[in-house]
């Protein structure tokens, strides 16, 4: 049979003495007037005003971004650290409760303990915040009461069977709904002979000690998530983001003016991404630069072919008159060389009026028409040859003279022109000179190829070979040649290219498609 033991004091508790509140003194300062209601809206708005450009200023760039997120992610760690802290500290109060009142009743336990006062039993419970201790035996249970018998407890917790998430659950609970509860806590005992101990307290002191702890621990944790914000922030602001804003100034300074080569980037030294992105800025602004450079030359060609177009254009009719008279004359030798130097003339006389449409919107789309391939050919080669003189030149027309073209007249000379002129200026300081121009016809596409024996083209030229001003390998030449024909080459939805080149010679081979690309 279990017996119960009830042992209670005599004399109520004596109340809590609350300390007085003291009368304010008449000497203490009388307090200060409030400012005026406009003041302090005027003082409210110019608040407002700079905490809402300091928000402007942290959410919308990326150092500021990047603190926000830093100090965030840290105080995500510093909850998932922070929780079981709790959880433990408050498992932790409720244990020292436990202690504190097994040891208030440990001498009432023992042989003789009924001899004991009740004050003192009394005294005992108080100071550890017990106001009812059950001792369970296997026998008996041992009721030790403080005052009166409680009526109720608003709560139960049992230490014997926390986990880790429960002992957070019971925490947050404390925070949350304590402070004017009564516990009922049930826990293992250390003492003799005894299963477990029941303890009934207040929460208050519990709550009130949790609370300071929860204040400290919230403190510590944005201190460090500040601190750390701010190591982190500073890091990446100086390896990351102070360079970015670097490359971004630099890239506004050169849009302002992408002709000037000072406002080009001078890249660093540095090895990582943010070195490589610097270099690869520099050389994309220099590319540009030349390129706009380029395009200034063109036009200022086109200007001044504009200003002289009127004059040569004269100039070029008095002739073709006088080369109409000269046409006329029985004179054999006459008779052979005048219709090249007519055809000459015409052609110069089409470009003059057309003026240098190389570069200019309105180049005209090609007027296609069927011709025979192969006098064209000798046409351009004869007036290709001449211009160099006395050089002795071997030119070797292998065109089938029965294949026709699909093309602009016109067009197709000046681009045989062109190539044909550079192969003979490739081919002339060499003995035994010779060019080469042969054509093939796959299905409707018209292949023709200008080959020469001259001494190749060098590396340094091939990078930008069909690029205006800068592919000449001549220091009179323009670097306009190969450009107009690849532009003209093009303009049959076809294109010219450079199939070889080497110490025996260079290969360009030009493509016109049967009809237009669409």
């Amino acid at each position: 049979m279990v017996t119960l033991r009830v042992i209670r004091g005599d004399e109520a508790p004596a109340p809590e003495r609350r300390p007085e509140a003291r009368p304010q003194s008449a000497s203490a300062p009388s307090p200060q007037p409030s400012p005026p209601e406009g003041e302090r809206e005027t003082f409210i708005a110019r608040f407002r005003k700079r905490a809402s450009d300091a928000w402007a200023l942290v959410a919308h760039s990326l150092s500021g971004r990047l603190l926000l997120l830093t100090i965030l992610y840290v105080l995500l760690t510093e909850v998932l650290i922070l929780l079981p802290t709790l959880g433990r500290y408050h498992r932790s109060l409720l244990e020292s409760h436990i202690a504190s009142a097994e040891i208030a009743i440990l001498p009432f336990t023992e042989s003789g303990g009924e001899q004991l006062s009740e004050g003192l039993r009394r005294e005992l419970l108080a100071r550890a915040g017990a106001g009812a201790v059950m001792l369970k035996r296997a026998d008996q249970r041992e009721l030790f009461l403080a005052h009166d018998e409680p009526s109720h407890f608003d709560l139960t917790i049992d230490l014997r069977e926390q986990s880790l998430f429960s002992q957070i659950a019971a925490a947050l609970d404390c925070l949350a709904e304590g402070g004017n509860r009564t516990l009922h806590v049930v826990a293992m005992t250390r003492i003799v002979h005894a299963e477990t101990v029941e303890v009934i307290t207040d929460e208050r002191p519990i709550r009130d000690d949790l609370v300071s702890y929860a204040n400290r621990l919230v403190l510590v944790a944005l201190v460090i998530s500040l601190a750390t914000g701010v190591l982190v922030f500073l890091s990446l602001y100086a390896v990351l983001v102070r360079p970015m804003g670097r490359l971004t100034r630099a890239m506004v300074r050169f849009r302002d003016d992408p002709e000037d080569s000072s406002r080009i980037i001078q890249a660093s030294e540095r090895k990582d991404e943010i070195g490589q992105a610097e270099r690869e800025l520099a050389s994309m602004q220099r590319d540009i630069a030349g390129f706009l450079q380029q395009k200034a030359r063109l036009a200022a060609l086109g200007g001044a072919v504009a200003k002289i177009q009127h004059d040569l254009r004269n100039i070029l009719a008095s002739a073709q008159l006088a080369s109409d008279r000269l046409a006329r004359i029985d004179d054999p030798v006459v008779k052979r060389l005048a219709p090249r130097i007519v055809s000459s003339l015409d052609h110069a006389v089409t470009l003059a009026t057309r003026t240098l449409r190389f570069g200019r919107a309105d180049e005209h789309p090609p007027r296609r028409e069927r011709f025979a391939l192969a006098p064209l050919v000798d046409e351009v080669g004869e007036a290709a040859i001449a211009v160099e003189g006395d050089a002795a030149i071997e030119f070797d027309n292998r065109v089938d003279p029965t294949l026709e073209a699909n093309a602009d007249h016109e067009q197709l000379y000046r681009t045989l022109l062109n190539l044909i002129r550079n192969a003979a200026e490739a081919v002339k300081p060499r003995d035994g000179a010779r060019i080469e121009v042969s054509a093939e016809q796959e299905n409707t596409n018209l292949a023709i190829r200008i080959r020469d024996n001259g001494t190749g083209i060098p590396d340094l030229v091939r990078a930008k070979l069909f690029q205006p001003f800068a592919a000449s390998t001549r220091s009179a030449g323009t670097g306009l040649g190969l450009a107009i024909a690849r532009d003209l080459a093009r303009a049959h939805g076809g294109d010219v290219v450079l199939e070889s080149t080497g110490e025996s010679g260079t290969c360009f081979r030009i493509d016109i498609p049967g009809r237009e690309k669409r």
